[in-house]
């Protein structure tokens, strides 16, 4: 079908529509961030993630094959993400509408796809952009799928939590998940060199001096943030005092106070947090104390509630430990009582001995199957009724009809322990315990 002049006239339109935002972006780029003004422009200077976009990976086939399904970007913070769709849109010729989930809700959502099916209207993609999508509720989340479903949009889903947990199992199955790495100490040195070279977008025309050190402790500290270590060089130079020549030298002290805390930043409620928690838990089990003391620093630097590292102390000191070592689970509760008393940061001494001496520790997790052991006999046998001779009798009634009839009393029967069975009848001579530990 030939393209009519009213449909000239409103792709005409729409391009000056997009040349008209591309250049208030310029215009407001110069005042942005650090980090934002180092965003890559095209792919060939996107930075890591080798494992999808490098040469024969999964979106340079999919971009070659000019079909470029809907995708959840799924990885840390400063790995990418939101470069990663950017420039998929560009490469892909198609129209970008980005949402922040934080920001907004189902009438952004609505008014976005309408806008899409417009454009689509007129031959063209839209790639729907929606950062941190893990904070969309299922309701969000749900306007959002027949849009995908019939093409109206390709969606671009950013988040840094596990999608499996965030995004509901309809909106996954409409889209491939693509895990991004943190970049590497290598990428992210390349990436501040590059930062302090480059006199368009970076930090050249102020003279900042960095030894190759210190751009390796930065890299390092950074924990595979590109944002972090853009932000931390850029703030770092701009608090040095040029000399005499125009020239910035960073010192290391500066660089520390630039970083601050932020490489120890994680999201308390998200899955780093749990999973630094697991590690602690799991080294604690390998009797690996060093280990144990290093996760444990990870916590307490990242904020984590000391009452959350207290209450998972007290419960491996009895389900890791148990009667292997019957003062653990002591030594666990009172770096409980002290923390919750003190609080941090002195709370972190008795934590630290807490978790070295589990650590250090006998282990056994006889607690742990005897138990459950004896809830699969309690559930399989949950209409037995319980043995008359150890039910009260409280009323002659219960007398009469048998309660008590047979129990012997321990303390005037010393044969007591060996001869009157205490479990239900299907269950006599069953043992939970292992009498070696």
């Amino acid at each position: 079908m030939a393209r009519t002049g009213r449909m000239d006239l409103f792709d005409r339109f729409e391009d000056e529509e997009a040349e008209a935002e591309r250049a208030e972006s310029r215009v407001a780029h110069a005042d942005a961030p650090l980090a934002e003004r180092m965003r890559p422009r095209t792919l060939a200077e996107y930075v890591g993630q080798g494992h999808v976009v490098g040469p024969g990976r999964l979106l340079g086939r999919l971009l070659q094959g000019g079909r470029l399904p809907s995708l959840i970007l799924w990885g840390p913070p400063g790995s990418g993400k939101t470069t990663l769709a950017r420039l998929l849109a560009d490469t892909s010729d198609a129209r970008f509408i980005s949402l922040s989930a934080v920001l907004s809700g189902v009438k952004e959502l609505r008014e976005s796809i309408a806008e899409a099916r417009t454009v689509r209207a007129r031959g063209k993609r839209t790639l729907l952009f929606i950062d941190e999508i893990h904070r969309f509720n299922k309701a969000q989340q749900d306007a959002l799928l027949h849009a995908v479903e019939d093409g109206t949009v390709t969606l671009i889903g950013a988040t840094t939590e596990n999608p499996s947990f965030e995004v509901i199992s309809a909106l996954l199955s409409r889209a491939r998940v693509v895990t991004l790495e943190a970049l590497s100490v290598a990428e992210i040195s390349g990436l501040v060199r590059r930062a302090i070279e480059d006199g368009e977008r970076g930090l050249a025309n102020l003279r900042p001096e960095l030894t190759d050190a210190l751009i390796e402790k930065l890299a390092t500290s950074a924990g595979g943030d590109a944002r972090v270590a853009l932000g931390a060089l850029e703030d770092s130079v701009l608090a040095t005092e040029p000399d005499a020549e125009g020239r910035r030298a960073v010192e290391e002290r500066t660089l520390g106070d630039a970083l601050g805390r932020a490489r120890y930043a994680y999201d308390k409620q998200g899955e780093n947090h749990y999973n630094l928690a697991s590690a602690l838990i799991k080294s604690i089990r390998n009797s690996d104390a060093n280990a144990a003391v290093y996760w444990l620093a990870r916590l307490v630097e990242g904020g984590a509630d000391p009452m959350f590292i207290a209450r998972r102390l007290c419960i491996l000191a009895s389900e890791d430990v148990g009667l292997a070592d019957p003062q653990a689970i002591s030594q666990a509760a009172a770096a409980a009582q002290i923390t919750h008393l003190i609080g941090f940061p002195e709370a972190l001494y008795p934590l630290t001995q807490a978790t070295i001496y589990l650590a250090r520790a006998p282990k056994s997790n006889l607690m742990k199957r005897a138990f459950h052991a004896a809830a699969a006999d309690a559930a399989a046998t949950a209409r037995e009724p319980v043995p008359l001779h150890l039910r009260n009798a409280v009323t002659p009634l219960m007398k009469q009809q048998g309660y008590a009839e047979g129990y012997r009393y321990v303390h005037n029967d010393p044969q007591a322990p060996g001869q009157m069975p205490c479990l239900p009848e299907s269950l006599i001579g069953r043992e939970y315990l292992d009498e070696k530990e």
